[in-house]
């Protein structure tokens, strides 16, 4: 099989695994950071805030992000419900409560 692939397309998955080195190294410092944070009081548990998100919203969460900006911590979740246009709802990760949404939020009835 190797000998269909062009030298090119070789290099490009010799060198896949190395791209992906940083990202894993990022996702390790953000869930130092995450745990340091909830450690010292700063945010609640992402177990909590995703039942919270879970019950309120229509859609399954499809990808989180914790942010600190400004000396506020967030989390951002992007849902997709049933529809399949993607929304974000972003939540103060201390409170719960809603700092920002994008697209077409559906609330649970």
């Amino acid at each position: 099989m190797l000998r269909t692939l062009r030298p090119l397309t070789f290099l490009g998955l010799a060198l896949l695994p190395l791209a992906g080195a940083p990202a894993l190294a990022r996702d390790e410092d953000d869930h130092d950071r995450a745990r340091a944070a909830m450690q010292a009081g700063q945010i609640r548990p992402l177990a909590e805030l995703l039942a919270i998100v879970e019950k309120r919203y229509v859609g399954q969460v499809v990808e989180t992000e914790l942010d600190h900006d400004d000396g506020r911590w967030t989390y951002e979740f992007k849902l997709m419900p049933p529809t399949g246009r993607m929304y974000k709802i972003e939540l103060d990760a201390a409170t719960a409560e809603v700092v920002d949404t994008d697209g077409p939020v559906q609330e649970r009835r």
